[in-house]
């Protein structure tokens, strides 16, 4: 077993090492590690075919569970996590359809309208609509179109939007720790521990709403000089296009949000309906396709399958460490500095995750952590959902702390490049570490007097 674990370490790390470096595409990463850790971990040092299978989980497609619950019930952590998988490609299909039919864009012009196109009330107002959109919708579609928006935005009326859109990028990934659809993350917390989007909205929802109010002051009086500098005196705001101009077509855009709200519903109640993440993605997707059954192919073709390959390749190689009790051994390290005190155990996790996943995608490291987690609550008799808050949140705001923690701070900041406008890491960081900080330190006391 101990050379089984000595290889399937080098493995993960050597996909870890690989994934940063960003000279391969990273679904070519996790997919040929995956391949090498079935191949060699438990082909030839193990022999075990069980392990192979356990790790490809194909047989969940065929149980009711995967489909329908009438009780919370977890989708094995163990290996691939086909709920997580399939539950992002319905999403993404409804999120392409929604951007076919201008709701983004419609969105962005009608709140900047609404607050008369001035400078500090859109500021404001946008990142507040950066983190509710991001509790629903992927963040990096989210960062994509807002930062867009506030592009031509400051064209039109002459404001720096370097501010802005940093702003919108941490917000982006604040509203993703809310909920359980909000962050990649918090789906793989959710499916693997049998968390409901009710559960994740009452816990580390409230610590993001908390978070959203503290950082709205932070990025005010961080950026109250170009704020004050900004002004929209002199433009001709007739030149604006008008939210209406980005809806191509009224029928598109009024069924696209009927979806999304029947999407809302539907995650919201699921605990309560017993219907999967996994068929409501499914449902989503199937709807979607039929409203926009002319462009169906075309909104297919825009599902990005690299991260959804990326993802099962990924799981195949953590499955590997949970396979050779890699897991356990690290468990049992966090508890032994801990020595059972569930206080100093959350406090590990959650800034060990923050600081890992400010350098390193934090989808890996999350689905890493999840057996660790649960092994170490089983081990030391804690409570296992307080150590979940504690990873989500310390996965979910630890990536904004730099420009490659998280997949909508590259998509961001490679907008304002695209743009013109060039953001560097000294730029970046001067104002989102010390946010970090703050939104992290803030989870952690909340945790501590609301579970400790």
């Amino acid at each position: 077993m101990i050379v089984a674990q000595v290889l399937a370490v080098i493995i993960f790390i050597a996909m870890f090492v690989l994934v940063v470096m960003e000279k391969i595409e990273r679904q070519y990463i996790t997919l040929g590690c995956g391949g090498v850790m079935i191949v060699l971990v438990f082909g030839i040092v193990m022999r075990s075919v069980d392990a192979i299978w356990k790790t490809l989980n194909l047989s969940s497609f065929f149980t009711v569970d995967f489909w329908y619950t009438a009780s919370e019930s977890a989708e094995s952590s163990t290996g691939i996590n086909w709920s997580t998988i399939v539950f992002i490609l319905g999403m993404m299909i409804m999120v392409e359809g929604m951007a076919k039919a201008g709701f983004f864009r419609w969105l962005c012009l009608a709140l900047a309208k609404l607050v008369h196109y001035r400078t500090i009330p859109i500021f404001v107002t946008f990142m507040i609509l950066s983190s509710v959109l991001a509790m629903f919708i992927d963040s990096i579609t989210v960062i994509l179109f807002l930062a867009a928006v506030t592009v031509e935005l400051a064209k039109l009326l002459k404001f720096n939007p370097i501010p802005m859109i940093l702003s919108e990028i941490f917000c982006a990934n604040l509203g993703g720790s809310a909920t359980m659809c909000g962050d990649p993350p918090n789906i793989i917390i959710g499916t693997s521990l049998g968390y409901s989007f009710a559960d994740f909205l009452v816990n580390t929802g409230l610590i993001a709403g908390i978070g959203l109010v503290a950082v709205i002051f932070y990025f005010f009086f961080a950026y109250r000089k170009e704020l004050a500098a900004s002004s929209a005196g002199g433009v001709d705001l007739s030149t604006i296009p008008s939210p209406t101009s980005a809806i191509s077509s009224k029928r598109d855009f009024t069924l696209s949000c009927v979806i999304f709200a029947a999407a809302v519903i539907l995650l919201a109640t699921h605990s309560a309906t017993g219907l999967t993440v996994a068929l409501i993605g499914v449902v989503i997707a199937v709807v979607t396709l039929g409203v926009f059954w002319r462009d169906a192919l075309e909104l297919l073709k825009k599902v990005d399958y690299k991260t959804l390959l990326f993802f099962v390749g990924l799981f195949i190689v953590v499955g590997g460490l949970e396979q050779t009790q890699v897991l356990e051994v690290l468990a049992g390290f966090i508890g032994q500095i801990s020595g059972g005190n569930l206080k100093l155990m959350v406090a590990i996790i959650i800034w060990l995750s923050a600081i890992a996943s400010a350098f390193v995608d934090n989808i890996p490291f999350a689905a890493t952590m999840i057996p660790v987690v649960k092994t170490l609550a089983a081990a030391q008799g804690v409570d296992l959902s307080t150590l979940a808050w504690g990873l989500a949140m310390g996965t979910d705001i630890g990536g904004s702390a730099t420009p490659i923690g998280a997949s909508a701070n590259v998509v961001g900041t490679s907008v304002a490049s695209r743009n013109g406008f060039f953001i560097d890491w000294k730029t970046y960081c001067k104002t989102a570490v010390p946010a970090t900080i703050i939104v992290i330190t803030i989870s952690m006391v909340i945790i501590f007097v609301r579970y400790c």
